[in-house]
């Protein structure tokens, strides 16, 4: 250390794989509107309900224990990261180690970021062995990132077949690198 140097934390997910996921259109229909004696809910034909698609996720991520999540949702920084993840089934409550958004970064700017930059903001600061995005916005992520993502269905979120599809062939590979890692490591 040369006197400027301060000691920062390590936030958690560094060094391990993390999926960082959005809920509206990707764990439930996209049309989320907020009331203020209401909360969330949806304005969608009725076969939509909320968090419809938590379940499925997490029977997805069950034969890799290792994955951790980040939310990725404006859920985080509406309600924060505590309560946002409370609306989860605790299979994937028990995953949540943080949000992409974060007490101390400046609001305005966050919510003027594209979501692929805000995605990857937090992927240069958390520094996770590697990562996956599941989110329906597609619009202005960083092409170094589209291997990383999967464009969830607006309606159907994950649930649509080739979309999960898509998100097991890429959990298997993360999951795999940890597996390969752990190996590597003398880990079994």
């Amino acid at each position: 250390m040369n006197g400027l140097d301060f000691p920062r934390k390590i936030p958690k997910g560094a060094g391990q794989p993390v999926l960082y996921l959005d809920f509206d259109g990707v764990l439930h229909h996209e049309n989320v509107m907020w009331h203020h004696r209401k909360g969330p809910y949806l304005k969608a034909p009725p076969e939509y309900v909320l968090f419809q698609h938590s379940d499925l996720l997490a029977s997805m991520l069950q034969p890799y224990p290792e994955i951790k999540i980040v939310l990725s949702t404006s859920w985080a920084r509406v309600y924060g990261c505590d309560k946002a993840a409370k609306r989860l089934p605790a299979a994937l409550r028990a995953r949540v180690i943080g949000a992409t958004f974060h007490s101390q970064m400046y609001e305005p700017w966050f919510v003027d970021a594209p979501r692929g930059m805000q995605v990857w903001g937090d992927v240069v600061r958390r520094k996770p062995r590697d990562w996956l995005a599941l989110d329906d916005d597609y619009l202005h992520w960083p092409k170094w990132c589209l291997d990383k993502y999967v464009r969830t269905h607006e309606w159907a979120g994950i649930s649509e077949p080739s979309v999960r599809a898509e998100i097991e062939e890429k959990l298997a590979v993360l999951g795999c690198k940890q597996l390969g890692a752990d190996l590597s490591e003398g880990k079994k």
